[in-house]
């Protein structure tokens, strides 16, 4: 490991003061008169102040460097790495975030299904964990070298349909010139294991390359089951001669875990626990236990119906009947091609397999005819409609399919001119995608016995779904001035075709006539198909920088967007009410962001500020409104509802004062964020929520830190983070809100590359989320009105890591 000056250490050390992902590093004074005109920035969690802060760019930009993500805790996800950044909201289940129906972000006007991501060029479509790509699946933190953020208005050369201006980019480090093995082993609590190795061939001619694995393994932290991941990258770099290279990459993804429930307040608060009595962030899935268990004086696991002994609903709650199982592959070429001085072009062709399954229990249900259907009521009248199905014998076994593939190329060309360089390009993609949903038997009925999946219960969905993507995008960067004076101009054009074929609900399997006692099944609609298409070939982007100096710069951007609307596999996967009509398209949801700011590089202190204002319209949200021509009849499907308006301040700042010597360090992200709903919702009954915040929308972010170096091979951080308070509901019901909270974490870093025999560069980390076991709810699952339902934060959790290179 590389040595350095005590003060070189000490700035080396600054980051870390605020945790896993800070953003924030320092400017380190200069060590010589020769070095006076520059700012040399060093950094354990940030390598330079310039990319910390998005030095050169016209919008507010911040980074996560390579120093900051090998000191982030071993094994945390992709999403988790952002939620220090100044101007992101991320919610997470565990202090790893490993859960992927846990993760919730939120930044300015947008969350997460609005935000675009994108990992060495290739974009990962919708981040919807069913059959969209989440970018966790996709990164180790070991591998990755920067993860970069434009907070609301990426690049028009930035390919995504999802993005209304937040893009995140994560790229991955080169392979390394020698030969050479990491190892890096981490234990901590809830059983939590995990090996990360690297191989590395080193330089072989033109060629050097690496192979990584991962697998990680914990217990849930709240109640039974477990987290089972195994990870594989693999990369291979050629140089083509002169400027010109070639860049293959691998990922593939073996993803295993077992659910917890998200829960109600009162659950939380303890007025409805579960079927053993679990409540408070205790609240969990459960084992199987016999029907004659007793808890508090009753049987809550008897028969519901006589002779079906695991009839009664709540042995919908146990935990082995809640499964997810994800197995992707993602498969990326880049071409890299020197054409002259200032003139290149490059190429990304890149194709996903996606494949996995969700596994869910569901209740016998009555046997009455007429009454709210459950797997007996599904089975009878599907067979009664014709369909191969049979009666069920207990719980059921539900099983989801996900799968398909994404395939697609990114092109562009750069051109300089002068004080003008010239950027165009094109992305195109196609994104295909199977859905299946039944319920089978266990073999006995029983929820802890192996599935039969000769025995079907039941049919929902089988349906497949393809989105074509085209992407155009032109810009221009003019500097004058002496390049004191940066000007982007450009634009982007999106052409967006969807289609949906296939058994979108129950109706489209069988339907009902008759009432009550009479109510007998009869066929379906059978299967249909839906299209949507969006064009907009000019949607705007503008930028400004000026350089008060060498050290100060003003930014100011403004830009469009347009985004496919997200969910729209859920939006169209709905069957109206008595008609076999389609859902109509809904219009594609549309952003304007305007930013203003200034960032400073100063020998104590560096710092951004960013002032923004972000309104987007179209916003999409289920909702119960009246059938057409249907009198006082109600149907419930996603539309188009209204507009909502952000605006707020960013900033990021670090502070290495020179009295302490090194010894220690600080430094703080502030977010104020105001996002208001514009407009009412219009449905069956005037919802009024324009005025009001959007739910799970902090208005306040604090976060900072600090890190003190007594020794050069001690270092020790303490940071906090404030959240707060945030609604559940889109009304803002009274009683619906989350109270802010603050959550503190620590760790220390042992070694200063310390040698042992043939292993170099042993260092050894101590890790502990939740210090003070902060007991509250954290991730909210929102709701139109009443109240939500959330994830409580996971309690004080330790890590212990050691790694070292050979």
């Amino acid at each position: 490991m590389q040595k350095f000056s005590s003060v070189r250490r000490a700035a080396l050390l600054l980051s870390c003061c605020i945790g896993v992902v800070s953003p924030h590093a320092w400017a380190q004074q200069p060590d010589t008169e020769e070095d006076a005109g520059t700012i040399t920035v060093t950094g354990r969690r940030i390598s330079q102040s310039a990319e910390a802060i998005g030095e050169d760019k016209v919008s507010n930009v911040v980074a996560i460097t390579r120093e900051a993500l090998l000191s982030a805790p071993s094994g945390i996800s992709g999403l988790k790495m952002l939620e220090q950044l100044p101007g992101f909201n991320v919610q997470t289940d565990g202090a790893l975030g490993l859960y992927e129906f846990g993760n919730s972000v939120q930044t300015r006007a947008f969350n997460l299904d609005q935000i675009g991501f994108v990992v060495d060029g290739i974009p990962t479509g919708r981040s919807d964990a069913f059959g969209g790509s989440p970018v966790f699946r996709y990164v180790d933190n070991e591998n990755l070298g920067v993860v970069e953020a434009a907070v609301g208005a990426g690049d028009v050369g930035l390919p995504s349909y999802s993005t209304l201006g937040p893009v995140v980019q994560y790229n991955s480090i080169a392979p390394q010139d020698e030969m050479g093995l990491f190892v890096s082993q981490s234990f901590g609590d809830f059983g939590m294991k995990r090996t990360f190795i690297r191989a590395s061939t080193g330089r072989v001619g033109p060629f050097k390359a690496y192979v990584s694995r991962t697998k990680l393994d914990s217990d849930l932290w709240r109640g039974p089951g477990s987290v089972d991941r195994e990870h594989w990258e693999g990369q291979i770099h050629a140089d083509l001669g002169g400027d010109s290279w070639a860049r293959f990459k691998f990922v593939s993804n073996d993803f295993f875990d077992y659910d917890s429930p998200t829960i109600s307040r009162a659950q939380y608060n303890c007025v409805s626990p579960n079927p053993l009595g679990q409540c408070g962030r205790d609240y969990a899935n459960i084992v199987n236990v016999p029907n004659t268990t007793v808890v508090n004086g009753k049987t809550p696991f008897a028969p519901s119906v006589p002779g079906i002994y695991y009839s009664n609903s709540n042995y919908t709650s146990v935990y082995n009947l809640a499964i997810n199982v994800r197995k992707d592959k993602l498969y990326g070429a880049t071409f890299h091609a020197g054409i002259a001085d200032g003139v290149w072009a490059e190429s990304t062709l890149y194709w996903e397999d996606k494949d996995g399954y969700g596994v869910s229990p569901d209740a016998y249900g009555s046997i009455t005819r007429g009454a709210t259907p459950g797997s007996y009521l599904r089975y009878l009248y599907q067979s009664q409609a014709g369909l191969p199905v049979v009666a069920p014998k207990g719980v059921q076994y539900g099983l989801s399919g996900v799968g398909g593939d994404r395939y697609g190329i990114t092109s562009k060309l750069h051109w300089e001119m002068g004080n003008n360089a010239v950027e165009a390009g094109v992305w195109a993609e196609t994104d295909k995608y199977h859905r299946t949903q039944a319920r089978y038997n266990t073999v006995d009925g029983a929820p802890d016995s192996a599935p039969n999946l000769n025995e079907l219960v039941y049919l929902r969905r089988d349906y497949r779904s393809k989105r074509d993507i085209l992407q155009l995008f032109l810009k221009d960067t003019l500097k004058l001035a002496d390049e004191r004076l940066v000007i982007d101009l450009g634009f982007k054009g999106l052409v967006m075709d969807y289609v949906q074929r296939g058994y979108r609900d129950f109706d489209d399997y069988y339907r009902t006539t008759g009432s009550g006692l009479t109510t007998r099944g009869i066929a379906g609609w059978a299967p249909q198909a839906n299209t949507a298409n969006y064009k907009d070939l000019f949607l705007p982007m503008a930028g400004l920088l000026y350089k008060i100096d060498g050290r100060t710069q003003v930014f100011a951007s403004y830009a469009e967007n347009m985004a496919l609307p997200k969910g729209m596999d859920d939006i169209y996967s709905v069957t109206r009410p008595g008609t076999s009509a389609l859902v109509p398209q809904p219009a594609p949801e549309r952003s304007k962001n305007m930013e203003l700011g200034i960032r400073t590089n100063q020998g104590q202190l560096y710092a951004s500020l960013a002032a923004f204002y972000t309104k987007f319209e179209n916003r999409i949200q289920s909702i119960t409104a009246f059938v057409p021509g249907g009198g006082q009849s109600t149907e419930t499907f996603f539309r188009n509802v209204g507009r909502v308006r952000s605006y707020g301040v960013e900033f990021a700042g670090t502070y290495k004062p020179a009295f302490l010597d090194g010894l220690a360090y600080g430094n703080m992200n502030v977010t104020y964020n105001n996002a208001k709903f514009r407009d009412d919702i219009i449905g069956s009954t005037v919802i009024p929520i324009a005025g009001k915040f959007l739910p799970d929308s902090a208005k306040w972010i604090v976060s900072g830190g600090v890190t003190v170096e007594p020794a050069s091979w001690l270092v020790a951080n303490f940071s906090g983070k404030y959240t707060s308070k945030r609604w559940s509901t889109f009304v803002n019901t009274p009683g619906s809100s989350v109270p802010g909270y603050t959550v503190f974490s620590a760790y220390v870093d042992i070694g200063d590359g310390f040698t042992f025999g043939p292993v170099k560069s042993i260092k050894a980390r101590f890790n502990v989320d939740n210090i003070f076991d902060k007991d509250t709810l954290s991730y909210i699952s929102t709701s139109l009105q009443g109240d939500g339902s959330f994830r409580p934060l996971s309690p004080r959790t330790f890590q212990f890591t050691i790694s070292g290179e050979i």
